[in-house]
């Protein structure tokens, strides 16, 4: 059985994560768990979990969180996607943005499929006194200042550290899209992101742009192994720019 969260919100897909696994083990308290990542991915204990249950457990729920980074996860999942959803294991991917192919794949075999993204809409910032997108902004105009500022508001209202840096990096990559495109339509964005990102432009150069990008990416993956602080990393990103 499949399950798949995806999107550029991290934030939120990641609490869905971590909400859905436990309500997952409540209701199955002899399953294993076990987490699969794109670093320490292994094809033959992907094989081992599609073909059956646990030597002492009723059925095991792993999550598969980002292996997409990893080629070789990626083309072992595609290759096997209708064994695992046949599986009696259960299986919650986590994963960032997808293309439409491997899309279409989840879609055909997963048992549900949720889709968070970061919008105008849904990415609004609902508590009292705080936006995220103000974050969005500030690094868009390269005010370090003001973006400094905006990111203690959001450690001040709970604002997880992957929501933060999801916001960052979709920033980033909007802006990214919009100096490769022509229109909103040929970058994939809304009008009004395309129109803001192109605006940003002017206060980067595209390598610059193009370094951001790889400093984000670079960070989140050395938080999850544990080099440094999410948080500190953040905010020396914050002070950088």
């Amino acid at each position: 059985m499949i399950y798949l969260l995806y999107g550029s919100n991290l934030g939120k897909s990641r609490h869905k994560l971590h909400e859905l696994v436990g309500s997952l083990l409540k209701k199955k308290p002899d399953a294993s768990h076990e987490r699969m990542t794109d670093e320490n991915f292994d094809a033959g204990r992907l094989e081992e979990l599609i073909g059956g249950m646990g030597l002492f457990s009723q059925k095991a729920i792993i999550e598969v969180d980002n292996v997409f980074r990893n080629k070789e996860a990626k083309e072992a999942v595609l290759e096997r996607i209708k064994d695992i959803a046949a599986s009696e294991n259960i299986f919650v991917f986590i994963e960032g943005e997808l293309n439409k192919a491997e899309l279409t794949k989840f879609e055909k075999n997963a048992e549900k499929v949720q889709n968070f993204e970061v919008s105008l809409d849904s990415a609004r910032d609902k508590r009292e006194q705080f936006k995220l997108f103000s974050l969005t902004d500030a690094l868009g105009r390269r005010d370090r200042k003001q973006l400094w500022v905006s990111y203690q508001k959001a450690k001040m209202n709970n604002a997880a550290d992957e929501e933060i840096h999801g916001m960052l990096f979709w920033q980033i990559k909007a802006m990214l899209q919009a100096a490769n495109s022509s229109s909103a339509q040929a970058a994939g964005l809304n009008p009004f992101v395309y129109q803001k990102s192109k605006s940003f432009l002017q206060k980067y150069s595209l390598p610059e742009v193009k370094a951001l990008a790889s400093k984000l990416v670079t960070l989140y993956h050395d938080a999850r192994r544990g080099i440094h602080d999410f948080d500190v990393a953040l905010e020396k990103f914050i002070l950088e720019v």
